[in-house]
């Protein structure tokens, strides 16, 4: 009789237990606490190295155009984004990674000085003021 019992009782065990359930939230709830601020760090350093990415192509063009257009004696001037498009080094609808809106053709420059790169600085048109993000030529170089 106890037997029979017993079999009727494991029949009707089917499910979890409230504290089965409340230890895998808990459990979950950890892992997202500790991957979800390390997913964003990655995201950031990427948007961070597409922008270095965008900044060295703009960086070669300039050199390019350097020395196709001004046959390597560019002195100590500005070389605007414009300028690179207009002679066709860059293409038309170059946009910043990071924010995916277009850069401003007469803010993001190229700096030369003494005939070398300088700096890169770019700026997209959601700025309301001139201040772009300035690449300096050695970083640019090294890929930092």
């Amino acid at each position: 009789m106890l037997a029979t019992a017993m079999k009727r009782l494991k029949k009707n065990e089917k499910g979890f237990t409230l504290i089965e359930l409340l230890a895998v939230i808990v459990i979950l709830g950890i892992i997202a606490a500790i991957a979800v601020p390390l997913i964003g760090n990655i995201i950031t350093k990427s948007r961070t190295n597409a922008d270095l990415s965008t900044a060295r192509q703009i960086y070669d063009a300039a050199r390019l155009y350097a020395i196709g257009e001004k046959n390597g004696e560019i002195g100590d001037t500005d070389v605007t984004l414009t300028q690179l498009q207009a002679a066709g080094y860059l293409d038309d609808n170059l946009t910043l990674p990071s924010t995916k809106k277009p850069l401003d053709g007469a803010n993001t420059i190229v700096e030369f000085t003494g005939g070398e790169v300088d700096s890169v600085t770019l700026d997209d048109t959601t700025k309301s003021d001139d201040s772009g993000t300035e690449y300096d030529a050695t970083k640019l170089i090294k890929g930092e």
